[in-house]
């Protein structure tokens, strides 16, 4: 897991104002009393605050890294249980009709729409290894062939189940980095150099409680860089124009995961009413979306994932919607650039998001040494989604009230822990989220 030096004490961040149209953005102050060069070609690392908080410049609004409380400004949420058109959502019903509206704006303003002419992948066993672990499990390789042509892309899936199971068992599926082609020379990917198929630090509990656990690299979907619309599964469904709601790679990422679910519905030794959906950082990010969109999911492990992920977008603190969508907009929808320096505008938030997964259960972790990915405002998402929680017949957090660090909350639908440490999923977290988890798949 990649893991960011930083420190959560929270300081002074300056935030210019956004630049008049069609001026540059002006050069702000940054750590040691330097400034940001002004020149077009300026960086937008701006180093560090005194407490290793990561600065960044969005050069699209002038804006820079803010760590706060008091620089975080006022806002309003929109709320999740009122229609667009003002009415009221009091049951179920209501509730069905306002979680199409607020789908269907992630899908035009924020992830993009799966196109229709998406490949089929054809999966077939390829490896069989009935002592791994030394016996405790069976481990098999199963191999995805997207598309017709038999020498095309490749999703290769780790699926490792108790070696004593009797019958069906629940099976955690983990979207990792690395997979995937070798980048072109002098791109930067997440993806050789990341093992994804290595076992989760809680392996042998999740096989001791009878369950099964399951592996891929998200490269293996679609590579993650810019000018990635002309390769893999992007490449196969092409398109003649670029429209604002054509979807980013978390879009195609969270499709590859619907379609491992499709393998592990034909795969005897896992029961596919119980899978439960881990992914880590932008892959925390995915996995929400990914169970918005396919209800086959039955709980979400959404570990650190920051902007546009599980933190609020309209409170300012560490990366912003102009960050992401000026440093990562290959992964959103292009109108997701309409954004950038009206956060407030937004049609939709972090809580919102969250709560397309309802009634199933989400677990969503930070750190203290992660401020860039806004654990506080992750935390205040999950009580802004527990609304509808409730209204659907289950448990919210059951506090409004930050928790003391280390202290996990896994007694509602929605669960929380702020550990100790940086930008990565802690085995505290993981032991966390199996408890958490236990209350459902018994």
């Amino acid at each position: 897991m990649l893991v960011m030096a930083c420190v959560c004490t929270a300081v002074f961040a300056q935030q210019p104002q956004a630049p008049a149209p069609g001026q540059p953005a002006p050069a702000p102050p940054i750590a040691g009393g330097q400034v940001a060069p002004s020149s077009p070609g300026r960086s937008t690392n701006l180093g560090a605050d005194p407490n290793g908080n990561p600065l960044r410049l969005a050069l699209k609004t002038g804006h820079v890294s803010n760590y706060d409380e008091a620089k975080v400004g006022a806002y309003t949420l929109p709320d999740p249980l009122k229609m667009s058109d003002g009415k009221p959502v009091s049951d179920a019903k209501a509730w069905a009709k306002r979680r199409a509206e607020i789908m269907n704006l992630y899908e035009t303003q924020i992830y993009g729409r799966t196109p229709a002419n998406t490949p089929k992948v054809s999966w077939q066993v390829a490896e069989t290894d009935p002592k791994a672990r030394d016996g405790a499990a069976v481990r098999k390789k199963v191999v995805g062939t997207v598309g017709t042509n038999p020498d095309a892309q490749k999703i290769t899936v780790m699926v490792t189940t108790p070696a004593n199971a009797t019958k069906a068992v629940p099976v955690i599926l983990l979207v990792n980095f690395g997979g995937g082609p070798p980048p072109p020379p002098g791109t930067t990917t997440r993806g050789p150099g990341f093992n994804p198929h290595g076992d989760p630090p809680v392996a042998a509990e999740i096989l001791a409680r009878g369950w099964g656990y399951a592996t891929v690299g998200y490269g293996d979907i679609q590579p993650d860089r810019a000018n990635t619309a002309g390769e893999a599964v992007m490449a196969m469904v092409g398109t003649k124009s670029v429209s604002p709601d054509e979807w980013g790679t978390i879009g195609v990422w969270s499709w590859g995961v619907s379609r491992i679910i499709d393998y592990l519905e034909t795969d005897r030794a896992v029961d596919a009413k119980r899978v439960a959906l881990f992914g880590h950082s932008r892959l925390g990010k995915t996995v929400l979306w990914a169970s918005a969109k396919d209800e086959r999911i039955a709980a979400t492990f959404s570990s650190c994932s920051g902007e546009m992920g599980a933190a609020l977008a309209r409170r300012d603190w560490g990366e912003t919607v102009d960050d992401m969508a000026q440093n990562f907009p290959w992964q959103f929808a292009p109108a997701l650039q309409q954004w950038a320096g009206r956060w407030n505008d937004m049609p939709v938030d972090a809580h919102m998001l969250i709560a397309l997964s309802a009634p199933r259960p989400v677990f969503i972790t930070g750190g203290t040494t992660d401020q860039w990915a806004d654990p506080v405002g992750m935390f205040k998402a999950a009580v802004a989604a527990g609304p509808v929680y409730r209204l659907l017949g289950k448990n919210d957090l059951g506090t409004t009230e930050l928790p003391a660090l280390d202290t996990p909350l896994t007694k509602g639908d929605l669960g929380y822990h702020y550990h100790t440490g940086g930008h990565t999923a802690t085995p505290a977290d993981w032991k966390a989220f199996l408890e958490f988890l236990g209350k459902y798949f018994v």
